[in-house]
């Protein structure tokens, strides 16, 4: 039985990962494995490339032969050039870190709103709205209003009933 150290296609149709594998050569290209002995993604920067180097010189000892690609990984691994991304920040580390660039590492705010809290004093000094008054208050003002819009009527109709007599005084 001829068997290979070859990749696996796994992942998205554009974003395909891929499984170092150990396979008998008749097998489909996604078939079944002997054993998966790493993985390679070359989507990310640099690329993922992590092979179990003890088990690819068993098999390779064993009479198994690499194909191109993972002939090529595996020079990689070997001669110790695979670039390694540098490690993620800490997500606290990072917050922190911003914390402290905006100045706020005193701890004096501690709702943990990035916003800045909106005053209520500017309510309270605010006229209140129409909305906001009370029907009975609404029912007393048209009363008033009403009253007022009388008091000129009938000061209207004693002047004009004071014309007439100042008329008739003078004729």
């Amino acid at each position: 039985m001829a068997v290979k150290i070859r990749l696996k296609r796994m992942g998205k149709i554009r974003t395909a990962i891929y499984r170092v594998v150990v396979m008998d050569s008749r097998t489909k290209r996604d078939g079944r494995a002997i054993e998966e002995i790493g993985k390679y993604d070359p989507n990310q920067e640099p690329s993922l490339i992590e092979i179990d180097m003890d088990r690819a010189n068993y098999w390779r000892g064993q009479g198994a032969q690499p194909t191109e690609a993972v002939a090529a990984l595996l020079k990689i691994m070997d001669e110790g050039t695979l670039k390694v991304a540098e490690p993620k920040a800490n997500k606290k580390d990072l917050y922190e870190a911003a914390l402290a660039a905006a100045g706020k590492s005193d701890g004096a705010d501690t709702s943990g709103a990035t916003t800045a809290k909106k005053k209520a004093a500017k309510k309270t000094e605010e006229a209140p709205k129409a909305d906001d008054v009370a029907p009975a208050a609404d029912t007393d003002s048209s009363a008033a209003t009403t009253e007022s819009s009388e008091e000129p009527a009938e000061g209207a109709d004693a002047k004009a009933d004071e014309a007439p007599k100042a008329d008739e005084a003078g004729a």
